[in-house]
Formats: C-alpha cells, structure tokens, sequence
C-alpha cells in the first residue's frame, strides 16, 4: 500500500522494516520514479556501477531491488549477451521494467516479484550480483549482502552503491538546529543515531568481507543535488518517494512530525528564493566470490 502525505511532506505510515525506509510503489509512482528520479538520482548510483563492473563472457547478471529496471539496459550494453533477472517487490515497477525491456532489441531479461529474502532463485548462478541505494542501516541491508552472496558463482562479482556517511548533511544539521532550539533530547540523541546510522568506506568494506567476500573495495564520489529552492526540493519525486522516506525511517524517535515539519519550514525560509543544495556522498562497493 502506497503511503499517504503527511503535513510535513513525508509518508504518514512508516513502510515495513524489511524495506529499509523504500516507498511501496503503486503505477503512478513507477510511472514517476522511471521519468524523474531515474535520470536525476539514481543513474549517479547506476553509472558508478556500470563503471565499476567487470567484463565476463555469457554474464549471467543478478539485479536485487531492480524497481523499474535500471541500469538493466545499461549493463546489456555493457556486457553484450548478458542475461538479466530483477528482483523487486513491487508488481507495478516490475511492469514498467519489463514493458522497457522489450524496447531494446536482443535483450535477455527476466522480472520476478519476490516479497522476502531469500529469494526462490537458485545460489551459485549468477556471474553478478547488483543493487542500488539499499537501506541505510547495516542491519536493514544485512539479508540483501548475504543473498547476493549466496546467489554469486565463483568468482562472480556483486555491486551495491549508495548514500554514504555524510550525505544528506544539510538536513541533519536542520534537525540538529530543532532539538537545540526546542531543548529536545530524544531528538538530539535521534539525529546523532542517525547521522551515524550509514556506512564509512571500511565499515562497508567489512561488511562484504564478513558476508565471505574477496577483492573487497569501497570507492567514494562525492556529488550535488541542486533544487532550484527550498518549496522545490520538498515537491521532487527524489526528495518525496527516495530522500525523505529514507530520513523519516532512520529518525528513530516517538513523534517525528515535529521536528520534521520544523525542517520543512527552515528549508522554506532559508531558501526561498536560492537554489537548495543536498550533499549525496556515493559509495560503490565491490567484492568477488572466490570459494
């Protein structure tokens, strides 16, 4: 079920734990993921990914959280003849996935909808293991590292990019700015949880290392959304099905709305009428299956 806008701009009904902070999305908002926060967003998730994956004959390409399919044509182009299955939890991304992949002409591709992890594919199969922007918290994002490694061949290769420590830096410090205003305790404790809760470069490279994989490297690119003010940061797709839910979900506190509806006015106020700058610090990491 898609959640409804809250006065503070968020979704009212926190999403499941399993999925980390990610809003369910029904056929408008595939429809909208796939048109504005594809292009904007996640292709600097993608494109690092791309970058970082290795060439293999007969790949055999294994695509965890695949939402409406990207980079999935991407990585065909990239690994010509390559196999491509996508794994997601919605029905109404995975429409949109595959109405795109019958598009490209040869494409080989595969979308199934699995709700839980494990999946129902079989281990040991794929040359690649791939997912983009998975959940903040190490705990959250614990089933989907080992379920790419138990679907990993030998020597296969798994990607995951993402928001490292540090993105998103504007906002908490706006948080930050509530609960010392407000003397709130339990916010300020909340928002340096938070501020913690996503991985460094050796922290996430310990987390493949422990899940059993080699050749473990952590690469960092530092990048800019750009909104052309505050109002239009908090009206973005990115910000409203991506940004957002993602901050709500890690705030672990009894009442959010406050301290997040104080958030949207500072950002209203502050930058009325200049453009609103986000830091999104991008972490891909990769590791191989030896054994």
């Amino acid at each position: 079920m898609t959640a409804q806008p809250s006065s503070a701009g968020l979704p009212s009904d926190r999403p499941p734990h399993a999925d980390g902070g990610r809003a369910r999305l029904g056929p408008a908002e595939a429809a909208i993921f796939e048109t504005f926060i594809v292009p904007r967003y996640l292709s600097l998730f993608g494109e690092f990914a791309l970058e970082m994956m290795l060439d293999s004959e007969d790949a055999q390409v294994v695509h965890l959280d695949c939402r409406t399919g990207y980079p999935d044509r991407g990585i065909v182009m990239r690994l010509p003849g390559a196999h491509v299955v996508g794994i997601d939890a919605s029905a109404s991304a995975l429409e949109l996935a595959r109405a795109k992949a019958v598009t490209m002409p040869g494409m080989v591709s595969d979308y199934r909808l699995e709700e839980e992890l494990p999946t129902s594919l079989p281990g040991s199969a794929f040359s690649h293991a791939l997912t983009l922007h998975p959940p903040a918290n190490a705990r959250d994002r614990a089933p989907l590292v080992a379920e790419c490694t138990r679907l990993l061949a030998a020597h296969g290769q798994m990607l995951m990019t993402m928001p490292m420590r540090g993105s998103f830096q504007e906002i908490v410090d706006l948080l930050r700015e509530y609960a010392l205003k407000h003397d709130d305790a339990e916010t300020a404790r909340a928002v340096e949880q938070m501020a913690v809760v996503r991985p460094t470069v050796e922290s996430l490279g310990a987390e493949l290392e422990d899940a059993g994989l080699d050749f473990v490297d952590v690469s960092l690119r530092p990048a800019t959304l750009r909104f052309r003010s505050g109002r239009d940061f908090f009206e973005d797709p990115i910000a409203r099905l991506v940004i957002l839910p993602d901050l709500r979900f890690n705030l672990n506190v009894g009442d959010a709305e406050k301290p997040l509806a104080y958030v949207r006015e500072a950002i209203d106020k502050y930058w009325s009428r200049s453009p609103f700058e986000l830091t999104v610090n991008i972490g891909c990491a990769t590791g191989r299956r030896v054994g």
